[in-house]
């Protein structure tokens, strides 16, 4: 890992103490966390065109009224 360019930042109080309580131990650096974290909420496996429509479709048949709720299948199903 490259050497850390030292900068400042300002954050608020409770979003330092949200940082503080989202470390792994007391002495992790705020570089660590700020980058553990940024690492976990990038997405290296994007949707693909085909999951996007398959999306799109079933948005399209919950509009449209086509879907029934699990409690309705029980139903059905007498379970």
């Amino acid at each position: 890992m490259a050497a850390p360019i030292p900068t400042t930042i300002r954050i608020s109080r409770e979003t330092k103490a949200i940082l503080d309580a989202l470390k792994l131990h007391p002495r992790e650096s705020y570089d660590d966390l700020i980058s553990r974290l940024a690492t976990m909420a990038h997405d290296g496996d994007p949707l693909s065109a085909e999951e996007i429509e398959d999306m799109r479709a079933s948005l399209a048949d919950i509009e449209a009224g086509r879907v029934k709720t699990l409690e309705a299948l029980r139903r059905e199903r007498g379970i």
